[in-house]
């Protein structure tokens, strides 16, 4: 296995739909590994699937790293000693690797069709046999792959297991052992002449010389045929050793599934549209199969970067919790300068998310409530309705809060309110003696008092602290929704 000397990881997505929260995790673990080790993270891109992998999704993917601040050190846009760094741009290395296994012998041609195939592995499973492919064409003579060929078939190359035993060391799962009948010849290349990801993926880490693959939990039984395959790449000079591996636990969806690409929960682009802070969401994500420590759960990169150890993360499923990415999100918010988190406010602060005249932002009143609001998002998209009532002419009245907070009685609460809020000194705590008061002529203690005066207000029962909203709100603006308000009322 790999020696103690540089580490080089890679990260290698296929471009295919959006990027997923499971695959930013797997990106994330090996970003931490090189950095932690001084090492090397190289990016590639898997994209050999013609039919599924696309421009648009190779650019998100590229988009989706940067806005994460996940840096690669040889890759796409940057180059490196082993370029290219798309598969699509290397199909004459995996032929050429593809041709000097079948001179060697470690691959051959197989001509079984699909039917014939199928055929054979449902009476092995009748048989009670393993029913992976049965070597049928391994030791194929002259005579017979002329007559194949005559027939028109067209071959897949397949590489020749070795008849052993394998045994790895898993960086999270500790030794494993895969038995010879577990683990038959496959595929790697196409009749067309296509190279498959069995082939691609190892003989790029080969020529990569990369040293760890941290990878999902799902590819781990095709370790042992990729560990032959190193062996094979070695003994042709391919290869200058076999990776350490190290699998990485699933991530649970709903109802302890595995999240898919399917799951709308899964979809990184749902988090960066919601306004979760990079930052946030990466500390959420590392907990996903890792513990910063027993009693701490928010931390920075760079203090992650300091205690990662691959050995550490734990080998059973982790459970997306929603809830808990928010509240993670929440504290990291709360850690931003009040400068920065007024500036990474500012895109739902504007059209679409806006409902606001462009002209009715007043920057002054949102950086005097931006410490207010700062204190209780736990995404940036909250910040709008958090907002809102500062810079519309009227409220969005919410007829949930207005039939909640405008109980019998608060005509008479909120024209005392007005009366005693128009005489008031306009600072915070002057309003707030000010409804106090008016509450406590009612029978009514501040809380009560007050619903009613932030429904007519703001709009909602719940928001930012009233008697300071009031005062940046103003005089005018306060009492003319007041009186708008006593005016439903009395309709």
């Amino acid at each position: 296995m790999a020696n103690d000397g540089t580490v080089r990881v890679r990260f290698c997505p296929s471009p295919t739909g959006n990027p997923h929260v499971g695959l930013v995790r797997t990106a994330l673990f090996n970003w931490a590994f090189a950095r932690h080790h001084q090492g090397t993270l190289v990016f590639r891109v898997e994209d050999t699937d013609a039919a599924r992998d696309s421009e648009e999704s190779y650019e998100a993917l590229l988009d989706s790293l940067r806005w994460l601040g996940l840096d690669w050190d040889e890759g796409p846009e940057i180059g490196g000693p082993h370029a290219p760094y798309r598969q699509s741009q290397r199909m004459d290395v995996y032929r050429e690797v593809a041709r000097r296994l079948e001179e060697s012998g470690r691959a051959y041609r197989c001509y079984c069709t699909t039917e014939e195939l199928d055929a054979r592995r449902e009476a092995a499973r009748a048989a009670g046999r393993p029913s992976g492919y049965d070597g049928h064409c391994r030791d194929l003579g002259a005579e017979q792959i002329a007559a194949y060929e005559a027939e028109g078939r067209k071959p897949i190359v397949r590489f020749r297991m070795p008849d052993k035993t394998i045994t790895f060391t898993d960086l999270v799962r500790g030794e494993l052992t895969f038995a010879p009948e577990n683990v038959p010849d496959y595929g790697i290349v196409r009749a067309n002449g296509a190279p498959l990801y069995t082939l691609v993926n190892p003989v790029d880490d080969a020529l990569m010389e990369i040293t760890h693959v941290l990878r999902g939990e799902d590819l781990l039984s095709s370790t042992p045929r990729q560990i032959a395959l190193y062996e094979a790449l070695i003994e042709l000079d391919l290869a200058k050793e076999i990776p350490a591996f190290g699998h990485l636990p699933y991530v649970m969806g709903e109802g302890n599934k595995k999240l898919s690409k399917r799951d709308p929960q899964a979809s990184l682009n749902l988090y960066r549209e919601r306004g979760f802070l990079p930052e946030g969401l990466l500390n959420y994500l590392s907990l996903l199969g890792w513990s910063f420590s027993a009693d701490e759960d928010i931390f920075t990169l760079d203090q992650m970067i300091a205690k990662f150890d691959i050995s550490d993360v734990n080998a059973n499923p982790a459970r997306f919790d929603l809830k808990k990415a928010e509240s993670i999100n929440g504290d990291h918010i709360r850690m931003l300068s009040v400068e920065d988190f007024t500036e990474r406010c500012a895109p739902w602060l504007q059209a679409p998310f806006a409902p606001w005249a462009p002209d009715a932002f007043d920057p002054a009143a949102f950086a005097a409530l931006a410490p207010l609001a700062q204190t209780r998002l736990t995404v940036l998209s909250e910040i709008t309705a958090n907002v809102d009532f500062l810079f519309l002419d009227e409220p969005a009245i919410d007829e949930t809060s207005w039939n909640k907070a405008m109980k019998e009685g608060s005509d008479a609460l909120l024209t005392t309110a007005r009366t005693k809020i128009a005489e008031a000194d306009w600072k915070a705590e002057a309003l707030k003696e000010a409804v106090l008061a008016a509450g406590t002529e009612h029978g009514l203690k501040l809380g009560k008092a007050q619903a009613p005066v932030r429904v007519a207000v703001t709009g909602r029962t719940i928001g930012l602290p009233l008697f300071e909203s009031l005062e940046i709100l103003g005089r005018e603006k306060t009492l003319r929704r007041i009186d708008a308000a006593l005016a439903k009322l009395a309709a």
